[in-house]
């Protein structure tokens, strides 16, 4: 019997929130998109800032998946310093096993700045150029699943490795949740990826930089998506709620009601994608885990960070059995 249920994989970092004060800053949207913008060659005084250790997207992930009660462990880098060690004390503090964690003796750990503004963010990221190599795994270590989410744009040859690894190990499932750098790639490139891949989760402008599709049309994104071998395709939109489809049914749910406006939105999409995997992982069906994972999603933003709202299994079931009438799903 494995000792894991899942690995989660990609790169993890230290997140320094900085809350800017609301009058000393401004959001403005142009043809280019929306914009943060503060006063030019200055001192601008700051709210209050966080310290926030072992975030990113597979590490969020990982936290998650060990507060839902599933054996978890994260394979990632970190650097020979400080922020390294506090990295892996934080994972093993919230239960995953951090053995697969490589330490870069010659290199730094991810640090990323938070720019905080009302309830949104800007994140300033920089992913150090580690030497990425999949591990070895014994038999006892062989994980039913894997989650894979971002890694450094000069780890693309991992990819690869990782594809070729699951071709040969044909009883481990993967969920992919692609990260900045996997998109930019672009899906021939990450092919063999896509065509091992079991869950693919993505919001709808990524479905549509995947694809080239139209973003009107989700039936021809989720068609799209099908077609490159994911066998189950979710698409998140914001307040619009998600869509799944596996092949056979096409359904939707909306957001859960926030019992408050948003306090800081960073990791809800990874609290939405981590939820569903761990649900199904632990024998729930499409629907009845895609019920849980916008639930999972409304109380992250209520906290600050990606990891402290999270909820374990009995909380969310919880919750869900208080929600509105409005909150359930359809077919489309």
């Amino acid at each position: 019997m494995s000792e894991f249920d899942v690995l989660a994989v990609g790169d993890v970092v230290t997140d320094a929130f900085i809350k800017l004060f609301d009058d000393d800053a401004r959001s403005f949207q142009d043809e280019k998109g929306k914009w943060l913008a503060m006063p030019y060659g200055t001192k601008i005084p700051y709210d209050q800032a966080y310290i926030i250790e072992a975030v990113g997207n597979a590490s969020n992930a990982a936290v998650n998946f060990a507060k839902f009660g599933l054996n978890a462990g994260l394979v990632s880098n970190v650097g020979g310093d400080q922020y390294g060690r506090d990295i892996i004390a934080s994972l093993g503090n919230n239960k995953v096993d951090t053995r697969f964690v490589s330490i870069n003796p010659d290199k730094i750990s991810n640090y990323h700045y938070v720019l905080w503004y009302k309830e949104e963010r800007t994140i300033l990221i920089k992913h150090e150029n580690y030497k990425y190599h999949w591990p070895h795994l014994r038999e006892n270590e062989l994980p039913e699943w894997i989650y894979f989410s971002s890694v450094a744009k000069s780890a693309l040859k991992y990819n690869d490795q990782l594809a070729d690894w699951l071709e040969e190990n044909k009883t481990v499932k993967l969920a992919l949740q692609p990260g900045t750098f996997q998109l930019e790639a672009g899906v021939e490139r990450l092919k063999k990826l896509y065509k091992n891949t079991e869950i693919l989760v993505v919001n709808r402008e990524e479905a549509v930089q995947i694809t080239g599709g139209n973003y009107d049309n989700l039936h021809g994104l989720l068609d799209t998506l099908h077609g490159y071998g994911p066998k189950t395709v979710v698409i998140t939109d914001g307040p619009a709620g998600a869509y799944a489809s596996d092949g056979k049914k096409r359904i939707k749910i909306p957001i859960y009601p926030d019992p408050k406006p948003p306090y800081e939105r960073t990791g809800a999409g990874d609290a939405f994608s981590s939820t569903l995997v761990a649900a199904i992982i632990k024998g729930y069906d499409l629907e009845a885990a895609i019920a849980l994972a916008p639930i999972s999603s409304m109380n992250v933003v209520q906290y600050v960070g990606a990891q402290q709202g999270l909820l374990n299994e009995n909380e969310l079931l919880e919750l869900l059995k208080k929600a509105p009438v409005s909150y359930k799903i359809e077919n489309f």
